[in-house]
């Protein structure tokens, strides 16, 4: 069995950093680089990209609300034709960063309250596929596993790759627990890596109100701006590399 291991990372601004990306990208095999929407700028993106061609990390763009304070994380009332636009502009800048460092953008993940009204609004969902389509047919879209977003990316023919999170709570319905609801986050890295390691045996996600649910993933996310993500994904690593799992990159199947 392989899986890969990905996490969201370049989400500092200016002079301000978030996690420690350096120490991420020498354990995850895919990189979520954020692209001016919810973090970032040119100079960051750039320093992430460096660091990932240097630890040979897949890279895909990560958009998300133009919303610096929230970062990313509250709504922003858009038309799906101005979602489009909104991804578009933001996958462009980071294909044009990693032309400068000579790396590959390979596929797109939407970010935080994006992602999730992606995850379960299929005109949304639609709207970031298409948008994707049209930049590049080839890039592929990193989905919450089982949600409309993944849906989408099949009826379009685009290439897909399903994710759960180590960190995360789910409900029944498939989607992630909000975050200002108990059992939204998993601090603890041992318990993550013990979850994840049942999950691969069985295809069945816990979840916080009925029975597991059954979920298919080719990436795990850790997210790179929770506190112990450095350790959590050095945990998860080690555990599922010592159960004989390969971790690498969806990319290089």
């Amino acid at each position: 069995m392989r899986i890969d291991l990905n996490s969201d990372l370049g989400e500092g601004f200016g002079p301000w950093n978030m996690g420690n990306d350096a120490q991420m990208l020498s354990i995850v095999t895919s990189a979520n680089i954020a692209c001016g929407g919810h973090a970032s700028d040119p100079e960051t993106m750039f320093r992430t990209l460096e660091l990932a061609r240097d630890n040979g990390v897949n890279v895909g763009a990560h958009p998300g609300y133009n919303d610096l304070i929230g970062f990313g994380r509250r709504v922003i009332p858009m038309s799906p034709a101005e979602v489009a636009r909104l991804c578009a502009a933001q996958i462009g800048a980071l294909i044009g960063i990693a032309a400068q460092v000579g790396v590959p953008v390979t596929y797109v993940k939407p970010h935080g309250a994006l992602g999730n009204l992606a995850a379960r609004d299929r005109d949304v969902a639609d709207a970031i596929v298409s948008a994707v389509q049209k930049i590049d047919p080839k890039l592929a879209i990193l989905a919450i596993s089982g949600t409309q977003s993944e849906h989408a990316a099949r009826a379009a023919n685009v290439p897909v790759f399903s994710e759960i999170f180590a960190d995360r709570g789910y409900l029944s319905s498939g989607q992630l627990v909000p975050r200002d609801q108990d059992g939204a986050m998993i601090h603890d890295a041992a318990e993550a890596a013990d979850r994840l390691l049942a999950f691969l045996e069985s295809g069945l996600m816990p979840v916080i109100d009925g029975d597991p649910i059954k979920l298919d993933a080719q990436s795990i996310c850790v997210h790179g701006d929770s506190a112990g993500a450095v350790e959590m994904a050095r945990e998860i690593r080690t555990r599922l590399s010592a159960q004989g799992i390969q971790i690498a990159s969806f990319e290089s199947r």
